[in-house]
């Protein structure tokens, strides 16, 4: 065999592409360097469970919770809520609380009578049934002697001036009205009080301090016109002898003038009609109105009654009396 024959040699399989060995280095060098970029970072485990917990939420099954257990409030939301109950610490945490209620229905609360009449659709349908229309009759009775007492004291301290006809007081259910009249008090168009009467005024007002409401002072004269020096119109006259027997009642400092109203008239409210001397004489007053009232649950319930049991109401008796036509009995 000759020596050209015994340097041929095979050929060697192929390889790797040139290139690979390139691309490897490159990325090596690659993953070292995200590597070193993790390494400087930080991981939040807390908020990466949390992050996780609610995408499990949002794509998973829902879950039956047991109202008893403290509510799981954390989220990346609402960071404020914590899932246990911690020892006391300086940092104010805000819990939530639940209740097992599973009630679907609410109750309501209806007074004896009040669903039968209701479905009976009677007029007095409403929250004044007959049983609490009992009660509120016997409350309203109770108040009502009250105010005709205090109507006695008061007649007890004037008592001479009723004698002598110079003072009426009437009553008409919590409303007291003391009339003073003409006579006795006041000269013939004057706005003076006499002296004799501040003194009578007085013990008025003493007894005046120990009973409650608002008092309105109102004057009022006849149809006869009057036009002098001091007064142009019954309208000035009136609105002076009120304002006279007002100052009379506030002197010393006794009664509250926040308790007090003063208008004048003139011959607008006349008692009788003004056709001779004895009726005219009997217009020319000043009566103290004297206003108790009711509080404020009695006249809501009063308010309900009067819509929806008008004759009851009507029964109670509790209006004004127009222009205090009263029986002579029913006048102190």
């Amino acid at each position: 065999m000759s020596d050209e024959e015994e340097c041929i040699c095979p050929e060697p399989e192929p390889g790797i592409p040139g290139w690979m060995p390139t691309f490897a280095d490159l990325m090596s060098l690659l993953m070292c360097f995200f590597v070193l970029l993790l390494s400087f970072s930080e991981m939040d485990a807390l908020k990466f469970k949390r992050l996780a917990g609610s995408m499990r939420e949002a794509f998973g099954v829902q879950n039956k919770l047991n109202v008893n257990d403290i509510p799981k409030g954390t989220s990346i939301i609402a960071q404020e809520f914590s899932p246990g109950r911690p020892t006391p610490t300086p940092i104010h945490e805000i819990w939530q609380k639940t209740d097992d209620n599973q009630n679907m229905t609410l109750d309501v609360q209806c007074e004896v009578g009040e669903s039968d009449a209701r479905e009976a659709g009677s007029p007095a349908a409403g929250p004044a049934t007959i049983d609490s229309q009992e009660k509120l009759k016997e409350k309203l009775a109770a108040m009502i002697a009250k105010t005709e007492q205090d109507a006695k004291d008061l007649a007890n301290a004037l008592r001479d001036q009723i004698a002598r006809g110079e003072v009426e007081i009437e009553t008409r259910g919590r409303q007291i009205t003391i009339r003073i009249k003409e006579k006795g008090s006041f000269d013939s168009g004057s706005a003076t009080l006499k002296r004799a009467y501040v003194k009578v005024l007085r013990r008025l007002q003493d007894t005046l301090v120990d009973k409650p409401g608002i008092i309105a002072v109102q004057g009022h004269t006849d149809n006869i016109p009057i036009r002098t020096a001091r007064f142009r119109s019954n309208w000035e006259l009136s609105s002076a002898r009120a304002v006279s027997v007002a100052h009379a009642l506030l002197s010393g400092g006794k009664l509250n003038p926040g308790r007090f109203t003063v208008t004048g008239f003139a011959e607008t409210r006349p008692l009788a009609a003004n056709d001779n001397n004895a009726t005219r004489a009997r217009n020319r007053r000043v009566e103290l109105v004297i206003q108790q009232g009711f509080d404020e649950p009695t006249q809501q319930q009063l308010n309900l009654l009067k819509e929806y049991d008008p004759s009851f109401y009507k029964s109670l008796d509790l209006t004004e009396a127009p222009a205090f036509k009263l029986q002579p009995h029913e006048i102190f």
